[in-house]
């Protein structure tokens, strides 16, 4: 009988969460080996409003960052006074890096696990130890950790009470 609450609890469970709140099979972390996050996802209250729009991924300087999927490199340049990168991964998908210093350019096409950069001389972070990946979906910015990590909550079981003397 438990096993088969059990079986119906874990069905209905997966049911509820939507698929994107987990690890997808087809992203790669874009540093490895898997790297501690130094700082993570922010989501603003409002789009105008200040948070962190994306994670910093421990990689000191000369670091090489790695194409997390497949896509079509969209943007290479400076923005306000660091390199950036972008890869369109297509369905609405793009990833964007900083501070890098990119060794591909606009239109190559990369694949997934490709060195596509390498972390700038002076890194992100106060420590200057670190690589921003920001990811948006469809214009917005979304934690890039759900396409390579799992991040459902925990869920403990009570443990079934076995007959005994």
């Amino acid at each position: 009988m438990y096993c088969a609450v059990l079986a119906a609890v874990l069905t209905l469970s997966s049911l509820l969460v939507h698929p994107a709140a987990w690890a997808s099979p087809d992203w790669a972390w874009p540093v490895s080996p898997r790297p501690a996050v130094s700082r993570h996802f922010e989501a603003p209250a409002q789009k105008w409003l200040p948070g962190h729009r994306g994670v910093d991924l421990h990689a000191p300087p000369g670091t090489p960052v790695r194409a997390p999927q497949d896509g079509v490199v969209s943007f290479v340049g400076v923005v306000v006074d660091r390199e950036v990168l972008t890869v369109d991964h297509g369905d609405g998908h793009k990833s964007s890096f900083e501070p890098v210093s990119a060794t591909v350019r606009v239109g190559d096409r990369v694949s997934r696990g490709q060195v596509i950069a390498r972390v700038a001389s002076r890194g992100h972070g106060p420590g200057g130890d670190a690589v921003h990946w920001g990811v948006r979906e469809n214009g917005e910015y979304v934690n890039p950790l759900r396409f390579v990590a799992d991040l459902r909550p925990s869920v403990l079981l009570p443990v079934p009470e076995h007959g005994g003397s």
